[in-house]
């Protein structure tokens, strides 16, 4: 405040109390002495010697006729004095006015001394101790004339001559009323000496008892006391010397504008600085706010009983219990108002200003550098020191402790920031009313602000945003009381072994963020807090610290404590996190130290999308159109994802870029990467460990995403991010990194993954059967893309194609069928014959794609693992199918395995087109026999094994070339032995037990059978099983050909022609060669081994020795055998009886064979003849040409021979 003296500067009028405590303590040597004393105008003159200090006029005023007497001195000459005593002094407790309340308030052993009873009679309780209104009235002309008489400078000099002689300002002070002492007490802080401090002291507390004693107060402050009716409380109503009330309405009033609008509140300037100067004064000891002083009498009593006073330890004790429930509310609202003030003028904390003093001046944050119109703001200071220890300068731990202890005031209590009041009153009624303590209320504009109660005004946003940069809780989480409170359990288990008020204790908490560990309360108020810090890079105090040089380099970043209007919020991060994932080709690069903060700021923030500024400011909309219902954690993202295409383009440029930086590293998907830890552990711990990701752990976590240690919710979360990149090749980083190249020079202009491997896949499959000298596909391309094409074949919806065509397929036969594992597609295939077309025909494609490359056939891959571990090792992926299909009936053949390849093989034989060596082999065969049935085919729809069928009948007659013959010799056996791997013998037999099956089926029970069939998938199955003839041998879990033996046996009881037609065809076949009747070589296998060992086997001949054998009577067949052959004979014989002849010679054989023959010959011959006769009766019946005309074209056709060529050239 201006004050007195130099332009009134320093002017607080001074008293010297502190010679009246030296003069108390040798009172007796004193008085009575005679000499001396001071004068005649000595200081200890009656308290009403000096009238023009007195207050306004009141009644009944004491006029004392001495006026030599004063506070404990003698009177001038040595008079005695006024009203007696214990000494010669003047004494307070002998006046008349006083005398009562004296002996009635104050104890016996301060009677002697007046600044004893002045102090008993100014600290007094109200209302029950009132002082009489005439005592009141004298303490008050005691006080004015001890503070206003110029002969106390010399006192003051005596007694702090060392600490004059240090202070230069006062040194140099002229000898006029009140400059000297006023100056000491602006610079008690500075002094050390004793006595010295102790008289200041006590002087400021007589001149702070009441605003009229304060030097200039009343001039500057006049006006603004009338304006702001702060002088209701005058003498008699109240006591005069206790006038705080009036600065305390000041300071009120002072803050208020601050936190006002419209202006109805002002202060002017002088008296802005008055208060201030005021409140500086005071700051050490709280008695000097008189105001606060008897409002927290009793609480200082109660929480600061032990704290000594002095330095301003009081307040801050008293700070510190301010949100106790025993406060009472009248020392509550006097400690806010001087927290108010100490927010505006941060000298008003004593501790603060005289910690940081040293500080302020090194780092240029004093009040000279201060920016225009901020005054000694406390957020500046805060800002300015902070900014210093993030740039790792040396701040005093004395300041740094005290700046933790203002940040955490202001963040308790959000009234002591006016920008707060101003721009979040709104907010504050409708959502945060009446939670204003331990913080509360900043956290529920906070959890506004997230959106999660509603909207908030930017101006509001901004000033919480502005607030949380001065109170830094980032740098510790104690600033953050309501935090604090919320997670110390947690701290205290998850985050014991980090030291108290580091700054990783938060990202600690962000680690266990979702897990069992996290109490809810803690996980609310965390993410209110981390909304505000992932908003302003600067806020994570190691972040800066490691990439603030990086920041600098690459982002054009600003200071600390200096902000940006250009940069939008988050946009330092996101700069931080593109050159984080940079490769050394694309540029700059951040150091290892930086790219570490960063990556482990993604992992914790990408658990909430609200933590990503600029994913939440782009993706606003889309969040409220697609996933308003997604509130689960983590749910959000995942939603957006799964809407990537229908979301606006700034925000799927977003989500996009953030899926493909999670492809890169998966462990920014922290909730994925806690619920696959047991399988990390397990399985991909070596790849976890591993600095750069490049994404190996995914790949390693698909791979093992059906061990059975894994569990529903990693499987789920894999599986989701599969499902993800489907939607574009760049978010499966290592297929993005391996076929970039190709991809641009073969597949431009496709961005969905699935249709870039099928474009790629084309066109290695293309070069391999081109037999291409150099693929067009790098090695490397390949590689990669054969482990897309092996994931992608695990799951239907991994084939968004496939998947669409099949998806009403799947909600009608497969609905509870889980989707892993490739059990839908399994599902399908098993159902092929009851799928829609469309779905049939994709159906079939992808059949013939696995058939080709049996490595993409998951399901078998996956049963007949460890099959191919043994009998497979070394085979071509291509040729695996046929490995295992020879290796089949081997006795340590798994049986689950043995039924998969069974299963395979059915399929292989629907269609010559599923069997790859099969279609290779009978290239040339299958056109020139089987066009007939060619041309009737449709794409993409199974022929039902007609070809194959066809090729049987030509391997019978043996006219298929060698490579087709020895293909069809082994589908020939495999199908005599199983039944099922005849589809057209399948087909046309089940019509011999259909109508018994149907009629069953076609009843009320059969009815819930067949819908349980369904569900089940083996209706077919059913009804293969249910038959009139062959029951048992179909019922048989082994399939060895018997079957067909029964259907061969029954032959003559088989109505259904078709079924016998196939039958027929079957016993043709088997003439073919021994080996294809498995019956029947079973039987004879020692007889072959006796007498046609040394017979090749193929084309019947075989056979032929055994039938030999049979009717050579020297020849002993096995029983078993000889009843075979005789059966087989008989059958051969009906055979030929009922087939219908397809050629000459079966027509001729037919003939030969028939009982009627002769008469069918007869009949021939008779025709024959009656032909030549009627040529001979008949003549010519032809013209009869002449001579001339054939020696003409006799001679033309001889000169054509002898000139054709000639002829050629002419024509």
């Amino acid at each position: 405040m201006a004050l007195c003296g130099r332009v009134r500067r320093r002017c607080l009028g001074p008293a010297a109390l502190l010679l009246l405590l030296s003069l108390s303590l040798s009172l007796s040597a004193q008085e009575g002495a005679g000499g001396g004393g001071l004068g005649a105008a000595g200081p200890f003159q009656s308290p009403l010697h000096h009238q023009q200090q007195q207050p306004p006029p009141q009644p009944a005023q004491p006029q004392p006729q001495q006026q030599q007497a004063a506070a404990g001195g003698l009177g001038p000459g040595g008079r005695g004095p006024r009203g007696g005593g214990s000494g010669g002094g003047w004494k307070l407790a002998e006046e008349e006015e006083c005398r009562e309340d004296v002996l009635r308030l104050c104890p016996k052993h301060s009677w002697a001394n007046n600044l004893a009873v002045l102090e008993c009679l100014q600290d007094v309780r109200e209302p029950d101790n009132e002082i009489s209104s005439e005592c009141n009235h004298l303490l008050w002309n005691y006080k004015a004339n001890l503070t206003t008489d110029p002969k106390f400078d010399s006192v003051a000099r005596d007694v702090c001559k060392s600490t004059i002689a240090e202070i230069k300002d006062c040194a140099e002070e002229s000898v006029k009323r009140g400059y000297l002492v006023s100056c000491l007490v602006e610079h008690r802080g500075n002094i050390t000496e004793y006595q010295c401090h102790q008289y200041i002291t006590k002087m400021t507390a007589i001149v702070f008892s009441d605003y009229r004693l304060i030097c200039g107060f009343m001039e500057d402050c006049k006006a603004d006391i009338n304006f702001l009716k702060c002088g209701s409380i005058r003498p008699g109503e109240k006591d005069a010397h206790s006038q705080g009330e009036v600065v305390a309405c000041l300071e009120k009033g002072l803050v208020k504008e601050a936190e006002e609008t419209d202006g109805r509140v002002q202060v002017s300037d002088r008296c802005k600085k008055a208060i201030l100067r005021v409140a500086e004064l005071s700051s050490d000891d709280f008695h000097l706010d008189r105001h606060l002083y008897f409002a927290c009498r009793d609480d200082r009593e109660r929480f600061c009983e032990n704290t000594q006073a002095g330095e301003g330890r009081v307040y801050k004790c008293l700070f510190n219990h301010k949100f106790e429930e025993s406060m009472s509310e009248k020392c509550r609202d006097a400690l806010t108002t001087r927290q108010k003030l100490i927010a505006q003028d941060y000298k008003v904390s004593y501790s603060l200003a005289k910690s940081c003093k040293s500080d302020l001046k090194k780092y240029r944050c004093n009040v000279e550098n201060l920016p225009r119109s901020r005054e000694a703001r406390l957020s500046y200071l805060l800002m300015c020191l902070e900014s210093a220890v993030h740039r790792g300068r040396q701040v005093s731990s004395e300041c740094q402790g005290e700046m933790l202890d203002y940040r955490r005031m202001l963040m308790e209590d959000f009234s002591l920031s006016p920008e707060i009041i101003l721009s979040c009153r709104g907010e504050i009624e409708h959502h945060c009313s009446g939670l204003h303590r331990k913080g509360r209320t900043l956290h529920c504009l906070m959890k506004v602000v997230r959106g999660e109660k509603g909207s908030v005004g930017l101006n509001c946003q901004q000033a919480l945003q502005t607030l949380i940069q001065e109170t830094d809780p980032g740098a510790d989480y104690r600033i953050d009381r309501a935090l604090n409170e919320a997670c110390e359990s947690v701290i205290q288990t998850a985050c014991k072994h980090i030291r108290s008020g580091d700054p990783m204790i938060l990202s600690c908490l962000m680690e266990h963020l979702y897990t069992e560990k996290m109490v809810e309360d803690c996980e609310h108020r965390l993410l209110e807090l981390q909304y505000f810090i992932s908003r302003d890079w600067k806020l994570d105090p190691v972040l800066y610290r490691k990439c603030q040089g990086d920041a600098s380099r690459l982002c054009h970043t600003h200071g600390w404590n200096e902000t940006s209007e250009l940069m939008p919020p988050g946009a330092v991060f996101s700069c931080l996190y593109r050159h984080a994932y940079r490769t050394e080709e694309q540029g700059r690069r951040l150091s290892r130290e930086c790219r570490a903060e960063v990556q482990r700021i993604l992992h914790q923030r990408a658990m909430d999308v609200k933590l990503d500024p600029s994913l939440q400011d782009k993706c606003l909309i889309d969040l409220g159109k697609w996933c308003s219902e997604k509130t689960e954690t983590g749910q959000e993202l995942e939603c957006l994802q799964d809407h990537l295409d229908d979301l606006v383009v700034e925000c799927r440029d977003i989500v996009g870029n953030l899926t493909e930086l999670e492809s890169e590293d998966i462990q920014i998907e922290a909730l994925l990467m806690r619920a696959c830890e047991p399988i990390i552990q397990t399985f991909c711990h070596e790849v976890a460990d591993n600095q750069i990701d490049s994404g190996d752990l995914m790949e390693c976590l698909i791979q093992n995403k059906h061990q059975k240690e894994m569990n529903e919710k990693c499987a789920v979360g894999v599986t989701h991010f599969q499902l993800v990149q489907m939607k574009d090749f760049r978010f499966s980083y290592k297929f993005k990194m391996a076929c970039k190249e190709d991809v641009l020079k073969l597949c431009p202009n496709i961005k969905k993954k699935v249709d870039v491997v099928i474009c790629l896949s084309t066109t290695v499959r293309n070069d391999t059967l081109q037999d291409a000298k150099e693929h067009r596909v790098s090695l490397k391309c390949r590689k990669q893309l054969r482990v897309e094409e092996l994931e992608m074949s695990e799951d239907i919806r991994l084939e968004p194609e496939l998947y669409e065509a099949c998806k009403n397929d799947i909600k009608n036969y497969c609905q509870n069928v889980p989707y892993g594992n490739a059990q839908i597609i399994e599902c399908l295939k098993e159902i092929k014959k009851q799928l829609s077309t469309r779905c049939h025909q994709k159906v079939f494609k992808l059949q013939e794609t696995e058939m080709m490359d049996p490595e993409l056939d998951y399901t078998l891959m996956r049963v007949c693992k460890q099959m191919i571990k043994r009998f497979c090792p070394e085979a071509d992926s291509k040729n695996m199918l046929q490995c295992l299909k020879q290796n089949k009936n081997s006795e340590v053949m798994d049986p689950k395995c043995k039924q998969m390849i069974t299963k395979r093989q059915i399929t292989q034989n629907t269609d010559y087109r599923l069997n790859p060596v099969l279609r290779k082999a009978c290239k040339a065969d299958i056109p020139k026999f089987c066009q007939n049935i060619l041309s009737k085919a449709k794409d993409d729809t199974e022929l039902e094994g007609q070809v194959i069928s066809c090729l049987k009948l030509k391997y019978a007659d043996q006219r298929l070339s060698s490579d087709c013959e020895d293909q069809i010799r082994v589908i020939i056996q495999e199908s005599a032995l199983d039944y099922r791997l005849d589809p057209q013998l399948q087909m046309h037999c089940s019509e011999e037990r259909l109508a018994d099956a149907k009629s069953m089926l076609n009843t009320v029970a059969g009815r819930r059978v067949r819908k349980d069939l369904v569900r089940k998938r083996s209706l077919s199955m059913f009804l293969e099983m249910i038959t009139n003839l062959c029951a048992e041998e179909a019922a048989a879990q082994e399939q060895t050909g018997q079957v067909e033996e029964c259907l061969k046996v029954n032959l003559l009881k088989i109505k259904a022609e078709m079924c016998k037609k196939e039958v027929l065809n079957m016993l043709k076949e088997s003439k073919a060669d021994i080996f294809v009747d498995p019956v029947l070589h079973t039987a004879c296998a020692l007889d072959i081994k006796h007498h046609c060992a040394a017979i090749p086997p193929g084309r019947g001949r075989q056979m032929s020795c055994l039938m030999e054998a049979l009717e050579d009577k020297r020849v002993r067949l096995q029983p078993e055998c000889k009843k075979r052959l005789n059966d087989r004979i008989e059958m051969w014989s009906y055979a030929a009886k009922v087939a219908p002849a397809e050629g000459f010679s079966d027509l001729a054989m037919q003939v030969m064979t028939s009982p009627s023959k002769n008469y069918i010959l007869s009949v021939i011959t008779v025709g024959i003849c009656v032909l030549f006769l009627i040529g001979l009766m008949c003549g010519r019946i032809t013209k009869r040409v002449t001579r001339e005309l054939k020696d003409r074209v006799q001679q033309r056709a001889c000169w054509s021979d002898e000139n054709g060529p000639v002829i050629s050239l002419m024509l």
